[in-house]
C-alpha cells in the first residue's frame, strides 16, 4: 500500500481562492474584514509566523493592523491593548501570538479577548460553545485537519480516532470536533501507557507532539490502512519534519499528511476564514461562508 498524501498546500489555495471571492462580496455590501495581530515579545518564530498571516490575509483581501510589544511589557499594558482593539469597531478579528514571555499569564490573556473576536477559538467561552457543537470560531489547526479529513472522503462517524496531544491548541478541540460526527475518540499525552497499542487501533491517528527524535510514530505504531495527520513540526538535521517517520508510515498508511504541506498552510487558512465569519457575524452581512 501506497499511502494518499493529503495535500494541505493544495487545498488551502483552493479555499483561499474561495474566500478572495467571499471577502470581494462583502467589500460589495461595505463590510471589510479586518484582523489585528498582537505580537509580545522577540521570539524569531513567532514573528515568522505572524508575517506569514499578514501575507495570507493581503492575498485574500483581509486588512490587517499589527500591533508589537516588547518583551519587557507588562499584563496591564497588554490587557489595555486588547481592550482598545476589543473595543474597535472596525477590529473583527483578534490574533494574540503565542507563546507570550514567560512573565505573562497566558490564559488570563486570552480570557481578555472578546469571544466575538477570538478567531483562534481559545476562550473558554468558545471552548465551552465548541464541547455543545455550537460554536463557529473554532481553533484553526483542528479546524483545518477536519476540512482535510471532509476534502478526502475519509470516513469519520463510526471511527475510531486517536490524537496524541491534549492541548487546548489541538488535542481537545479536535477531540470535540470528531466527536461531534460521531467518531470515538481517544486523547492520549505523556503520560498514557502503552501508547504503541492505543495508536495502532486507530483507524485516523492524529499526532502532535513534537519532540523527534525522542518520539516517532513509526510503521508499526500504526495499523494498516489508518489516515495519519502529522501536526507536529521539528527540525532534525536541519530539515522541518514532524511526528512520522513519513517513509515508513506511507507505505502502511491509506492516507498520510506531508511535514511541511500538510496541516500547516490548513491552519493559516482557517485563520482567514475564522476572520471572514467574525466579520459576518458583527456586520450582520449575508453572505454564506466558504465552507470545506
Amino acid at each position: 500500500m501506497t499511502a494518499v498524501i493529503m495535500d494541505g498546500k493544495a487545498l488551502a489555495s483552493e479555499l483561499g481562492a474561495r474566500l478572495k471571492a467571499e471577502v470581494e462580496r462583502m467589500r460589495a455590501s461595505g463590510v471589510q474584514p479586518t484582523l489585528a495581530t498582537i505580537l509580545v515579545g522577540d521570539n524569531p518564530a513567532s514573528k515568522v509566523y505572524v508575517a506569514s498571516k499578514h501575507k495570507a490575509a493581503e492575498r485574500i483581501g483581509i486588512a490587517t493592523r499589527s500591533h508589537s510589544l516588547p518583551q519587557e511589557s507588562t499584563e496591564s499594558e497588554l490587557a489595555a491593548l486588547v481592550a482598545s482593539l476589543n473595543a474597535d469597531p472596525d477590529v473583527n478579528g483578534i490574533l494574540l501570538q503565542l507563546p507570550l514571555p514567560p512573565n505573562f499569564d497566558e490564559r488570563a490573556m486570552l480570557e481578555r479577548l472578546s469571544p466575538a473576536k477570538d478567531v483562534d477559538g481559545l476562550t473558554a467561552a468558545n471552548a465551552g460553545k465548541l464541547a455543545h457543537g455550537e460554536s463557529d470560531l473554532v481553533p484553526c489547526t483542528p479546524k483545518g485537519i477536519m476540512a482535510l479529513l471532509h476534502h478526502y472522503d475519509v470516513p469519520i462517524r463510526s471511527s475510531r480516532a486517536v490524537i496524541v496531544n491534549r492541548s487546548p491548541l489541538v488535542g481537545r478541540p479536535l477531540y470535540h470536533l470528531l466527536l461531534n460526527e460521531d467518531a470515538t475518540v481517544t486523547v492520549c499525552h505523556s503520560k498514557s501507557a502503552d501508547l504503541s497499542s492505543i495508536t495502532r487501533e486507530a483507524d485516523i491517528l492524529v499526532t502532535a507532539v513534537g519532540r523527534r527524535p525522542p518520539f516517532t510514530v513509526v510503521a508499526e505504531m500504526v495499523k494498516e490502512g489508518a489516515v495519519v495527520v502529522d501536526v507536529a513540526m521539528n527540525r532534525v538535521d536541519g530539515k522541518l519534519v514532524g511526528d512520522v517517520d513519513f517513509e515508513g508510515v506511507s507505505k502502511k498508511a491509506s492516507h498520510i499528511t506531508p511535514v511541511p504541506g500538510g496541516v500547516g498552510p490548513m491552519t493559516v487558512v482557517m485563520l482567514m476564514q475564522n476572520t471572514i465569519i467574525a466579520a459576518r457575524n458583527q456586520s450582520h452581512v449575508l453572505v454564506p461562508t466558504v465552507t470545506s
